[in-house]
């Protein structure tokens, strides 16, 4: 079975689908990215087997940018003559394969992964969004999602067959240290998606009650010159460090040391960010959103705020109190229900279950 990635090569979560699929037996991988390709690609496919376009694509839903490139995309597609293309991000890379398909006479059956916006927020932005989400769903033979919520929104907006399971972690981390008791740890873009500005603030009150407190904020973004002057404005420059962005083992060293962890967007599937601090044995605290109740149960496993809520010194007590069970708790969960290889395994068998199907019909 050959099966094209298209998506983004640049971003490590196309990559870490390369690694998965690139095991499955009898699969051979191809891949094409609107950008280039991250450094690990070429440890898992030779260069006569990609294709970069180079180009730079708008992640909120635009794809005019990329339409330029589409009759390049779709002379290598038939090149390729692929059993599968599977898009990545639908809105654009997935609207992008649908063109293809339909108007250059690509051969392969469409597969679709959203990968969270592009399904929750970009439809809501325009008609002409929604209808060419709704186009590249309906053409999709299988979709994937990694909530359930995210599920039932695309079947609403015209979806078929959804597989449901988390963008999971390739190996569960070791068992974590001795906590910090007092040292919170957030990684999530410092875009005004993620809120990072509400963290602050939900930072802040919980350093009022907790002298010790300290908070690690990783990643980086449009917002960061912004938040390090609300931090400093709050007087807690000296609790709140900026640490940019960060490789895999840095981070993997934070999620290790810190007690607890801030997720707090405006909108998201279920994070793998927040899988990673669940496998680290961390504390999650979490913004109300759909896809974060599938993963936890307020005052159970984590804790959940309401919009605008801060956590009180009470609540924050009674799970911490629990500490060690709520990590070995939420350690076990990600073992059973969200490694990655395993979901990409059955995700392939799906496919030539599909390829049969249709052969003996």
């Amino acid at each position: 079975m050959r099966l094209v990635l298209l998506g983004d090569g640049d971003s490590p979560h196309l990559l870490k689908w390369a690694r998965a699929l690139s095991e499955q037996p009898g699969l051979e991988l191809w891949a094409a990215s609107s950008r280039g390709f991250a450094d690990g690609f070429d440890q898992l496919l030779p260069a006569a087997r990609r294709l970069a376009l180079d180009t730079r694509p708008d992640a909120a839903g635009g794809n005019l940018g990329l339409l330029k490139d589409l009759p390049r995309l779709a002379a290598w597609l038939r090149g390729v003559q692929p059993d599968w293309i599977h898009a990545h991000y639908l809105s654009s890379h997935g609207t992008l394969a649908w063109l293809a398909r339909r108007f250059f006479r690509v051969p392969g059956r469409l597969v679709g992964s959203a990968w969270g916006s592009d399904i929750l927020v970009t439809p809501t932005r325009s008609a002409a969004l929604r209808w060419a989400t709704t186009r590249v769903l309906r053409a999709c033979a299988l979709s994937t999602s990694d909530s359930r919520v995210m599920a039932a929104r695309m079947k609403e907006l015209g979806a078929g067959e959804v597989m449901v399971f988390p963008f999971g972690l390739e190996q569960m981390p070791p068992a974590p240290p001795d906590k910090d008791p007092d040292l919170f740890f957030a990684n999530r873009g410092l875009e005004p998606i993620y809120a990072p500005e509400r963290v602050l603030r939900v930072f802040a009150s919980i350093a009022a009650k907790r002298p010790a407190a300290r908070l690690v904020v990783a990643n980086d973004g449009s917002l960061r010159a912004a938040l390090e002057r609300q931090a400093e404005t709050a007087g807690m420059a000296d609790r709140v460090t900026f640490v940019g962005r960060l490789d895999a083992a840095t981070q993997a060293g934070w999620y290790a040391r810190a007690r607890w962890y801030l997720s707090l967007p405006r909108s998201d599937s279920v994070a793998v960010s927040v899988l990673e601090a669940m496998a680290h044995g961390m504390l999650p605290v979490l913004s109300d959103l759909p896809a974060n109740r599938e993963l936890v149960q307020d005052g159970v496993n984590g804790l959940i705020l309401g919009d605008e809520e801060l956590p009180t010194a009470t609540r924050l007590h009674t799970i911490e109190a629990r500490a060690v069970a709520v990590a070995d708790h939420n350690r076990a969960w990600v073992r059973e229900h969200a490694l990655f290889g395993p979901c990409v395994q059955a995700f392939v068998e799906r496919l030539r279950a599909i390829d049969r199907a249709v052969d003996r019909a």
